[in-house]
């Protein structure tokens, strides 16, 4: 997840026409040149000598890393094939048996955000299924190879010094602060940046732990969706019908084409079985959204969806999250 670059997912997709850069056959030498510079930086904010030490030792160029940014697949899934695979039955079993068993923590954090249990869960599911798979890149090197690789150094630069406040602080050790190929870490995948912005001590311990303790996972998860407008009173939105011929110029996520449900009613988009669409008390704005086209799946979505849109930039991940958070729910 990367924030304000947001969502590795998100990365990946303005590289496809990106030519190779340079630094790509970078030695490690020419690294720790490029490393001495950021110590200088990183040591004008404050980060201790021990720290930098300990953090650098060793530090290598992963080319992996570089390779993962710039080849990713050129085929794209529509909605029909994606969700299956993002949200397989045997992860929807796991989230349910996970929401029961840690229901109670789950319970206590969520009151205290206003976030829904089975978003969070939904959320840990998808980022790093369970948090079975958070990456075994160092993050410092992570965040060195890909500053000094240069296509968006400004970017990597400043996570790679949000990386040494944290371990400054001492949430994490060097060698435990373990990531993704682009420096997402843990459980909650966090970049750097939005884990000093949204972590937080779900356990009481004095520690913001992403990376093995479930609560601080959670209560981190709970606290960048409440900081970024999450509303409990209301779920993320639910896949509609629309009737021949409607525009699909009113379909987009822009503040203007936000309506209200009679609205929508009123032009003709209905629940997806045909029901007329739910008829609230105090009515809420909502956006059509088609993210293959006209010819596929239509949701109508409300802020919170606008929210998972804030955690990462793919409607296809924001959807994925959505629908497995309803699985959760279902008996």
């Amino acid at each position: 997840m990367l924030r304000g670059g947001h969502g590795e997912n998100d990365i990946v997709s303005d590289t496809r026409s990106k030519p190779s850069h340079k630094r790509s056959s970078a030695t490690k030498g020419i690294l720790e040149e490029y490393v001495a510079g950021l110590k200088q930086e990183a040591r004008a904010k404050g980060i201790s000598e021990q720290i930098l030490t300990e953090a650098f030792a060793g530090v290598e160029y992963k080319p992996r890393a570089v390779k993962a940014d710039r080849n990713q697949p050129e085929k794209k899934l529509t909605l029909d094939e994606y969700i299956p695979r993002a949200v397989p039955d045997w992860k929807v079993k796991q989230a349910k048996e996970l929401h029961e068993k840690h229901y109670a923590e789950l319970k206590r954090i969520g009151d205290e955000y206003g976030v829904q249990p089975r978003f969070i869960v939904a959320l840990w599911g998808v980022e790093s299924n369970f948090g079975r798979f958070t990456g075994n890149y160092r993050v410092i090197d992570a965040l060195s190879t890909m500053a000094y690789e240069g296509r968006r150094e400004a970017f990597f630069r400043s996570e790679a010094l949000a990386a040494l406040t944290i371990l400054e602080q001492g949430h994490i050790a060097p060698e435990d602060m373990k990531g993704s190929w682009a420096g997402a870490m843990g459980q909650s995948q966090f970049m750097p940046s939005s884990f000093l912005n949204f972590a937080a001590d779900g356990n009481g311990d004095g520690k913001k732990d992403i990376w093995d303790s479930e609560a601080d996972v959670f209560a981190s998860t709970a606290n960048y969706l409440a900081q970024s407008g999450w509303d409990d009173k209301y779920t993320w939105g639910r896949q509609v019908k629309v009737p021949k011929g409607f525009s699909p110029e009113l379909q987009g996520r822009e503040s203007e084409k936000g309506k209200l449900l009679q609205e929508w009613s009123e032009l003709g988009v209905t629940r997806y079985d045909g029901r007329p669409l739910p008829q609230l008390d105090d009515d809420i704005k909502a956006w059509l959204i088609m993210p293959d086209d006209e010819n596929g799946r239509v949701y109508l979505v409300y802020n919170n969806y606008n929210v998972l849109m804030k955690w990462n930039r793919s409607y296809y991940f924001a959807l994925a999250v959505s629908h497995l958070a309803d699985r959760i729910a279902m008996k």
